[in-house]
């Protein structure tokens, strides 16, 4: 049983969009999470180290936004296995034609959509759908000397998300403003 994977342009450079085919007869459905061979072109020479999923209870929670400070910095596909999200990247990479500037798209289990998310860019989602879980595939370990974040509702990134915010946790309701001289994540 195949499973197709399309690779899609966003207008953030260097954040894909992968489309999934799910196949499904009597017996219930099968999709392919991950190709390291269909793949290849946007994982390039990085590997999947570490696999993670979340559950979010409460609509309209928020988590992140998060990132890993170089040399451990890491490239994540981020996928929906039950529920919706509102997914999104927010580029902060120095030299980079996007920077400061974010994308977002509605994961969920029914679109078998997956974002890329490169090094340099932060990442966080709003829930839809209570009960929603993320699957994650981390090019690098996760290391909590390195760990990242920007605020939620930094005014240099302007996020629109799309219900009123119910859940943050004290952690990312912690994450700093990017100060105004901030010139960007260096690889």
């Amino acid at each position: 049983m195949g499973a197709a994977v399309m690779v899609s342009a966003t207008p953030i450079a260097g954040v894909s969009q992968i489309d999934t085919s799910v196949q499904g007869d009597a017996r219930g459905s099968f999709a392919r999470l991950f190709c390291e061979r269909e793949l290849a072109d946007v994982i390039g020479t990085g590997r999947i180290v570490q696999i993670n999923q979340s559950c979010t209870a409460a609509v309209g929670c928020v988590r992140g936004l998060h990132f890993q400070h170089a040399p451990h910095a890491e490239m994540k596909l981020v996928r929906c296995l039950k529920g919706r999200v509102w997914d999104v990247v927010a580029d902060l990479r120095a030299g980079s034609p996007t920077f400061l500037r974010w994308h977002a798209q509605e994961l969920s289990q029914h679109n078998a959509r997956m974002l890329v998310i490169p090094q340099g860019c932060a990442h966080g989602f709003q829930v839809l759908e209570a009960d929603s879980e993320l699957l994650y595939l981390h090019t690098a370990f996760y290391a909590p000397q390195a760990e990242g974040g920007v605020r939620h509702d930094d005014p240099r990134l302007a996020i629109a998300w799309p219900l009123p915010i119910s859940v943050l946790s004290p952690r990312d309701a912690a994450h700093p403003l990017l100060s105004p001289d901030f010139a960007g994540l260096l690889s």
